[in-house]
């Protein structure tokens, strides 16, 4: 007889309802007729990444309890179930932003059955509870992502971009099976307590082995040194395959750290932590002075989501319970205020069929005035003003390192957000404050006015963005009660 483990087929869904429709798109590119190849199958994604959406937030109701699932393979509780929400509603407001987007349409129910692919396997990864479905995850949505960043083959940089994430990418996974494979022969253990149960104090082996999966996953989280990969693709990609990955790749990698270092690495909790805010610094430093030199806006808001990385890995630095509810809390508002800023870049990219600069962007603000007042409030956010989740956020994560006592992680903070202030409300004053001389205004009519899912997806993360400032104690509250899952 063959003893099969009980699959709990619920706690799997939001993975498996997203894959299902990855394998429908992939007929739709064969049986249905090119000309309504491209409304079926956007309608077919979008309602893929809301229904995976709604099983989210059932899985979230029904799992108060923390328990792991399928032989101990994944983890079903709140923690996972909050980072898939988070990562369906990224995937349905991407798909609003790519429906416009000028591509071959021989590709289109590819491409959307890449995202859905890539959705699904981000959905799997969050939950992964021991090093084997952690890796599997990983290549899972990483390999769909790399076909994605080189798919319009059209666009200039958009297989050099795909190219090099492949090979930076393929060397970010190298490095994390190879600590994961350090970490099992020390201890013997693929699941992430048992490890943490076989404890093996500050052995060799073991440290390294944890060193390597840190430094595998602040590769998928764009954090520094490890971001170098970040600033091509997100610049060499089509621009809805950037707003997905600058806040879907960052919501899973984090989550994830978090998981895995307390979960797995309690005992060393003193080195790892140390260890990230080390990375948190680099983040912020290089993120931040990489960013004022930038001209190219999609560039520009790369090395910003590296500088994000920072702020948000301070939170894990902390490694306390206000720090895991700070990260599941700042990666609400800034997810919005990332897919809304290339939202916006996507609308004039299309309008002058050039590469978007601070340059370009001049009157934009004035032609196109819903879009400009929502790109100011994104950056702004972004910048961490009030009225916007983003001043929330980095509230959180400064709270949580004080509280751990490390006053000097607060400090680089503001320094780094001062600094960003120059390029971010540089942003502003392309937008708004350039001379009459100096204003390219597109012609009137131009494709934003036609552009209304696009605009429905920029005003929905609007709507996240100041939303989460004022409804900051709910969405605290929800935080908190994912963070119980973790043994903080």
């Amino acid at each position: 007889m063959i003893n099969k483990p009980h699959v709990d087929w619920f706690a799997l869904s939001p993975s498996l309802g997203l894959i299902g429709v990855s394998f429908v798109l992939l007929l739709v590119a064969v049986l249905v007729p090119k000309n309504a190849r491209k409304p079926v199958a956007a309608f077919l994604a979008f309602a893929g990444f809301v229904g995976s959406c709604a099983l989210s937030v059932l899985l979230y109701d029904r799992s108060a309890q923390a328990v792991t699932a399928v032989h101990d393979a994944i983890f079903r509780d709140r923690w996972s179930a909050l980072a898939q929400v988070l990562l369906a509603g990224s995937g349905a407001v991407a798909v609003l932003i790519s429906y416009r987007e000028k591509m071959r349409e021989e590709h289109i129910a590819e491409y959307y059955a890449l995202l859905t692919a890539a959705g699904a396997g981000m959905a799997f990864f969050v939950q992964a509870s021991n090093l084997m479905t952690l890796f599997l995850g990983l290549e899972w949505f990483s390999i769909a992502l790399y076909v994605l960043t080189a798919i319009d083959i059209d666009l200039i940089g958009s297989l050099e971009a795909g190219l090099k994430y492949l090979i930076v990418g393929a060397v970010g996974s190298a490095t994390l099976l190879f600590g994961s494979a350090l970490v099992y022969g020390t201890t013997g253990q693929l699941s992430f307590d048992k490890i943490a149960a076989a404890g093996h104090g500050h052995d060799v082996m073991l440290v390294a082995g944890l060193a390597m999966v840190i430094a595998g996953l602040a590769f998928k989280a764009s954090a520094a040194p490890f971001h170098m990969w970040t600033p091509d693709a997100y610049q060499g990609a089509p621009t809805p395959v950037t707003a997905f990955m600058s806040s879907a790749t960052k919501i899973a990698a984090l989550v994830v750290t978090y998981r895995v270092l307390t979960t797995a690495f309690p005992h060393d909790q003193r080195l790892w932590s140390g260890a990230i805010a080390g990375i948190a610094i680099a983040s912020l430093a290089w993120g931040n002075i990489g960013a004022l030199v930038q001209r190219n806006v999609k560039r520009l808001l790369a090395y910003s989501s590296v500088s994000h990385a920072g702020f948000m890995l301070i939170g894990i630095a902390a490694a306390n319970a206000l720090g895991a509810r700070a990260l599941m809390y700042y990666l609400i508002p800034y997810a919005a205020m990332s897919l809304g800023a290339f939202a916006v870049v996507a609308a004039r990219e299309r309008e002058l069929g050039v590469p978007v600069t601070l340059h370009n962007l001049a009157g934009f603000g004035w032609e196109r005035p819903v879009l400009g007042i929502s790109m100011w409030v994104f950056v702004l956010g972004m910048l961490g003003f009030p009225l916007t989740g983003g001043f929330f956020g980095k509230f959180y994560v400064f709270a949580a390192a004080y509280r751990h006592g490390w006053w000097w992680l607060i400090v680089a903070g503001v320094i780094a957000t001062m600094i960003s202030a120059y390029y971010y409300l540089g942003i502003v004053r392309a937008m708004y404050f350039r001379e009459s001389a100096e204003l390219q205004l597109a012609p009137a009519g131009g494709a934003p006015n036609r552009e209304l899912l696009l605009s429905a997806g920029v005003l929905i993360c609007l709507v996240v963005t100041v939303g989460s400032f004022f409804a900051v104690q709910p969405l605290i509250d929800v935080a908190r009660h994912a963070a119980n899952a973790l043994p903080l």
